[in-house]
């Protein structure tokens, strides 16, 4: 395109208002990618809007999931479908979400615009999020999940697919950083869990008001604890104990961030930054945590606007320097638990595709999860 869009110039203006992070990170990436990004986002936040929206039934919630990712592969048509959504968004939802949603056409029509191979990124990942979200959500409980791989499993549905999604968009935009894929895919995945285990850590209290806990029970039952009847006071050592398990693994998937992005050429320094930006906040909020045990609220471990104005000077100095951002991660990640990497699972879950199977079976599927889940 010679010209912005009047869609790009709409995407630029919602950002800020439905993430504050990536309207931080996105504009550190060159100019080639800062549209698909942005446009990446914009269309995950439409499914988490759905998805999160109280007022939907689950069956309503998997219905709309199913049209939206339609919609992204061209059957379809997205007006209709925003209005009917709009329509059923309450006041939970906020309002720049609700704009956003009734101006999906806009954002489809700037993915509409971007190259094949960055088009085809884009819908992969929403449509897998759009069918394992569900899979979570519509049981989600007090009781948080069974096992670890479980919590695996839904960091990859809610955040390992967006990963892939970036390394698919890095190496189509460069083929220095292509000639890495086999290693950046490998651990791209890991590098989205440890800031989605890092962002269910600090909120897990917030989650838990909400009928919600994405914890894994195997885990804090090593340390005879039940996970329906943990309460954030009075504090629980064997809780705590359990719960800084789990800042070790969230940390051992930062590492791996780190890994991923010294496999990005040092000179794509806006591209490192962009990673960098997020892994420096993340290990910083983790240690807030590690210090502060018996928080009660997310707010109490948020990092400081002064920490990071810090993170963003020193990537920006060490940023084409292997050696000097492995010591400051090092610095900034000291005194955390560590998981040993190997423990790490480095495998996929099991593929699903809502889209391959009859889409009154999967209704039926998930009203009978939804019945069988005690909400």
């Amino acid at each position: 395109m010679d010209s912005v869009s009047s869609d790009e110039v709409y995407q630029d203006h919602i950002l800020p208002h439905v993430s504050r992070t990536f309207a931080l990170t996105i504009p550190q990436l060159p100019h080639g990618l800062r549209t698909a990004v942005t446009c990446a986002y914009l269309l995950c936040r439409i499914a988490d809007t759905i998805e999160d929206e109280p007022a939907l039934t689950p069956p309503e919630t998997l219905a709309f999931l199913q049209r939206f990712s339609a919609v992204l592969a061209g059957h379809g048509e997205p007006e209709p479908l925003a209005r009917e959504i709009e329509q059923r968004l309450s006041d939970r939802t906020l309002a720049t979400e609700r704009d956003l949603v009734s101006n999906m056409q806009r954002v489809i029509g700037v993915m509409g615009r971007l190259n094949e191979p960055q088009r085809a990124a884009i819908q992969r990942c929403v449509q897998l999020m759009c069918s394992g979200m569900p899979r979570f959500q519509f049981s989600a409980s007090l009781k948080g999940l069974a096992r670890s791989s479980d919590l695996d499993d839904y960091c990859y549905y809610v955040a390992g697919v967006v990963g892939e999604m970036l390394t698919d968009l890095f190496c189509d935009y460069s083929p220095d950083i292509a000639r890495h894929r086999p290693a950046l895919s490998a651990i791209a995945a890991s590098f989205a869990q440890g800031l989605q285990m890092t962002n269910i850590l600090k909120d897990v209290w917030e989650d838990r008001s909400r009928g919600a806990c994405w914890l894994p029970q195997d885990m804090f039952t090593r340390h005879g604890v039940d996970l329906a009847e943990v309460s954030s006071e009075p504090f629980d050592p064997r809780f705590g104990a359990g719960f800084r398990e789990l800042l070790g693994v969230a940390h051992a998937h930062l590492r791996n961030a780190l890994d991923y992005t010294l496999l990005i050429p040092s000179k794509e320094a806006g591209i490192r930054r962009f990673c960098l930006w997020a892994i420096g906040l993340a290990v910083l909020t983790l240690r807030k945590i590690e210090y502060n045990p018996r928080f009660t609220a997310g707010a109490q471990v948020k990092v400081t606007r002064s920490a990071v104005a810090m993170t963003r000077l020193l990537t920006h100095v060490a940023g084409r320097s292997d050696w000097m951002l492995r010591r400051l991660f090092a610095q900034a990640a000291r005194g955390l638990p560590l998981a040993r990497l190997s423990d790490l699972r480095h495998s996929r879950p099991a593929p699903i595709s809502l889209q391959e199977e009859p889409a009154r079976e999967a209704e039926h599927k998930l009203r009978r999860s939804y019945g069988n889940s005690g909400s």
